[in-house]
C-alpha cells in the first residue's frame, strides 16, 4: 500500500523545494550529532513546533531505521496499530516501511496488531518524517499509532519493542511523537508541562503516566512517550535531556491559549 500525505500543505510545505528550505532553516547542520536510543519530538504545524523538532533532529544521530510512535487523534483502526508493509509517499521522496522489523514487533507483542486504517489520517507520525529524511536520506520506518493504555499495556509493548530491536540486530532509534498541554494559558501550560518534563528527565515512565493522569495534563502522546521510555531503558538508555521547550504563543504572540512543545534526546 502507498500511504498518501494527510497534512502536506497544512502542517508543512507540500512541495519538495519549499519543504527543504523550511527544514534547512530548522536544522542546524553544524551541530555535533549525538548517539541516541530515542528522541521525543512534537507534531504540530512547523510554524509552531518546527523549531523544537528541528533542534532535536539537529542533535540526534538518526540511523537508517526508525520506529515512530504517535497517538491516535481520530479513533480509527485498531488501538495499537502497526503498519507492516508499504510505502509512505512524502514530498521529499518515498519512505519505505521496514517489513522485517515490523514483523518482529508484531511477533513480540500480544497487543500490537497489523493495521493500516489507523494510519491513513493520522498526522503525528507523518510530520516527523521530513525531519528524519532530511538528516538521513533513505531512512525506513515502522509506524505505530497508539490509543489509550494503562501502564501494564505500555510495559508489555515497550518490552516487546526492545525485544524486537534486539532480534533485528541493527541500529534503530525510537521516536515518540507528542505535544504537551493543549489550549491553556502560557502560565498554566508551563506549570503543568514541567511536571511531565521532570518525569521524562528522571526516566520514570510509570511516574509520567501517573503524573499526566492525576494532573489532567493534555499531553496527547503520553502513551507513546511512556512506551518509548520503557523500551529505551530496556535497550540500555540511562538519561534523558530536554533540548527545547516552547509554546504556540511564541509563534502567534497569543499567550492566553497555547499548546506546549518539548523535545528530548534519550541516551
Amino acid at each position: 500500500m502507498i500511504r498518501q500525505p494527510a497534512v502536506a500543505n497544512q502542517f508543512y510545505p507540500g512541495d519538495e523545494q519549499s519543504l527543504r528550505r523550511e527544514l534547512s532553516a530548522r536544522i542546524r547542520k553544524e551541530q555535533r550529532k549525538e548517539k541516541v536510543v530515542a528522541i521525543i519530538s512534537p507534531h504540530a504545524g512547523y510554524i509552531y513546533s518546527g523549531g523544537v523538532a528541528g533542534a532535536v533532529f539537529s542533535e540526534a544521530e538518526i540511523p537508517a531505521d526508525i520506529i515512530v510512535m504517535g497517538p491516535n487523534h481520530h479513533g480509527l483502526g485498531s488501538p495499537y496499530a502497526v503498519m507492516t508493509e508499504g510505502t509512505w509517499q512524502m514530498p521529499g521522496g518515498d519512505v519505505p516501511i521496514n517489513e522485517e522489523l515490523a514483523g518482529l514487533l508484531i511477533g513480540e507483542s500480544h497487543y500490537l496488531t497489523a493495521d493500516t486504517e489507523a494510519h491513513i489520517l493520522e498526522h503525528s507520525i507523518e510530520v516527523q518524517l521530513p525531519f528524519a529524511q532530511y538528516v538521513t536520506p533513505g531512512v525506513a520506518l515502522v509506524p505505530i499509532v497508539l490509543s489509550r493504555a494503562d501502564y501494564g499495556i505500555c510495559e508489555e509493548i515497550g518490552m516487546a519493542i526492545a525485544g524486537a530491536v534486539k532480534r533485528y540486530g541493527k541500529p534503530v532509534v525510537l521516536i515518540a511523537s507528542t505535544d504537551m498541554s493543549h489550549y491553556e494559558s502560557q502560565q498554566s501550560a508551563k506549570q503543568k508541562d514541567q511536571l511531565a518534563i521532570d518525569r521524562i528527565i528522571s526516566m520514570d515512565p510509570a511516574g509520567l503516566l501517573d503524573t499526566v493522569t492525576r494532573n489532567n495534563i493534555t499531553m496527547c502522546g503520553v502513551v507513546p512517550t511512556t512506551i518509548t521510555l520503557i523500551a529505551a531503558k530496556q535497550m540500555g538508555a540511562t538519561k534523558a535531556r530536554l533540548i527545547q521547550y516552547a509554546t504556540s504563543g511564541d509563534a502567534s504572540g497569543d499567550y492566553s491559549y497555547v499548546v506546549g512543545y518539548a523535545g528530548f534526546i534519550i541516551q
